[in-house]
C-alpha cells in the first residue's frame, strides 16, 4: 500500500507565502514523476507543477514565477513554494506520483487527499 500525505495548506494574504510539503509512504519501489494539482470550487482539477525523477521541471503558467516544485528523493518528499499568493490560487491542492511497487511492477498513479490553501485578506 502507498499513502500520499499532504500538509501545509491554510490561509494566507494575498502576497503571502506557503510551503505545501508531500509525504510519500508504504511499499515502494521507486518514485517516478511527481507533481501539483489543484482544484478550485466549480472548477476542473489542473496541474500545477510537475518534477520528473531527474529532470526540468513545469509549471501552469498562471504561477511559473510564483511557485517552486522540489523533491528530496532520500526522503520520498515532494514540496511546492508558494510566493506571492493571489486569491484566484485559493483551491485544494494535490500531491500526486507515479509509483513503482517492486521492481517490475508498472508505475501506478496516486494521489493524496488534498490541503487547501486560501488566499484571503
Amino acid at each position: 500500500q502507498v499513502q500520499l500525505v499532504e500538509s501545509g495548506g491554510g490561509l494566507v494574504q494575498p502576497g503571502g507565502s506557503l510551503r505545501l510539503s508531500c509525504a510519500a509512504s508504504g511499499r515502494i519501489w521507486s518514485i517516478n514523476a511527481m507533481g501539483w494539482y489543484r482544484q478550485a470550487p466549480e472548477k476542473e482539477r489542473e496541474l500545477v507543477a510537475a518534477i520528473p525523477s531527474g529532470g526540468n521541471t513545469n509549471y501552469a503558467a498562471s504561477v511559473k514565477g510564483r511557485f517552486t516544485i522540489s523533491r528530496d528523493n532520500a526522503k520520498n518528499m515532494l514540496y511546492l513554494q508558494m510566493n506571492s499568493l493571489k486569491p484566484e490560487d485559493t483551491a485544494v491542492y494535490y500531491c500526486n506520483a507515479i509509483i513503482k511497487t517492486t521492481r517490475y511492477s508498472y508505475g501506478m498513479d496516486y494521489w493524496g487527499k488534498g490541503t487547501l490553501v486560501t488566499v484571503s485578506s
